[in-house]
């Protein structure tokens, strides 16, 4: 290995190890959880092996945050925020979507990581994250086709031939007709749909375990926004006749036993609304019709408001760790004044 892969680790690289970290610590309790309820052995084929995963990034990045002197994280820890023996809170089904969604999640974040890795240690962990990733895919993909869960996009019809675009109502979409759906328009309102589906379901779960108000309030906040989401991105497909994807609320049982500490909770929620808010700013920059674009611009206002009152919540609480960030030197030379 090259005597660049022992320099110091970059800011990018810390920042996206330490990410990588909290979710997979986060993982790890979710995982076992599950495990400890999951009935069919096909989703726990699927369990098992994202729960290898995780684990085996959590130990690399330790290793390297040790080489390079860094403190490890708190992260989140079986004996500190989940119960695996609690009742069951969701079905297999939502365990299968749950960790299908967590593979398309993560070849995004490792895509960018690995973008941003300099050293050779750092790009080749981060290259075998995204290898894990796929292979998670693979597995969910096969499995959900195997159970008739599937939620394909719809199929375009074929062209004749290539064309051009020839009228300016082709970027219209407030007063005049409004054109038919692009390709990238209805694949974004499907996979923003999808993922909202899945985020309210979680939501209400979440909001029947947690024993605090403010976060039981939080929660079902966001399961009202996620549902009221999905409406607006099926509101589009359906003016086009194109089907909806499923929703999963039955997935939900009745349990009010603690799960998942609030901490944990909170942390995946955020995770959730920062993803969402990525994937609008993603879908607005590929969608010429003006309301789809003035439509995700009022989406992303309201999960950033969101966003901030839990941010808040988590600091009043103590649940927030803060993140890797640079030396206040401002801060240092009044200290030394003292």
């Amino acid at each position: 290995m090259s005597s660049q892969s022992f320099s110091k680790l970059t800011a990018s690289e810390i920042t996206n190890l330490w990410n990588t970290y909290m979710n997979d610590a986060g993982a790890i309790c979710q995982l076992n959880y599950q495990l400890n309820h999951v009935e069919d052995e096909d989703i726990k084929q699927v369990l098992e092996t994202a729960l290898e995963m995780s684990k085996s990034h959590v130990t690399k990045i330790e290793q390297l945050f040790n080489q390079d002197g860094y403190p490890i994280p708190h992260g989140f820890k079986l004996e500190e925020d989940v119960d695996i023996t609690a009742p069951r809170l969701f079905t297999d089904v939502y365990f299968l979507m749950a960790t299908s969604q967590m593979g398309k999640i993560s070849v995004t974040n490792y895509s960018g990581a690995i973008r941003a890795a300099v050293r050779e240690d750092v790009f080749k962990f981060f290259h075998n994250c995204l290898e894990d990733s796929i292979k998670l895919i693979e597995l969910t993909n096969a499995i959900l086709l195997k159970k008739g869960l599937s939620n394909r996009t719809p199929y375009l019809t074929k062209p004749h031939n290539f064309d051009f675009v020839e009228s300016k109502g082709f970027l219209a979409g407030f007063f005049s007709e409004r054109r038919p759906l692009t390709g990238a328009e209805i694949m974004n309102f499907y996979a923003n749909h999808e993922r909202n589906a899945l985020g309210a379901a979680t939501m209400m779960g979440y909001s029947q375990v947690t024993k605090n108000r403010e976060v039981t309030e939080f929660f079902l906040r966001g399961n009202e926004i996620a549902n009221k989401h999905c409406e607006i991105f099926g509101s589009y497909l359906k003016k086009f006749n194109i089907p909806e994807p499923m929703t999963w609320h039955s997935e939900v049982t009745d349990s009010t036993t603690y799960v998942y500490s609030d901490r944990k909770m909170m942390f995946y929620t955020s995770a959730l609304i920062g993803i969402s808010i990525a994937y609008y700013g993603a879908a607005l920059s590929t969608s010429p019709r003006r309301d789809i674009g003035l439509t995700y611009v009022r989406l992303i206002s309201e999960l950033l408001n969101y966003a901030d009152d839990g941010a808040r919540l988590m600091i009043k609480n103590g649940w927030m760790e803060e993140p890797p960030r640079s030396v206040d030197r401002r801060e240092l030379s009044k200290k030394n004044k003292n």
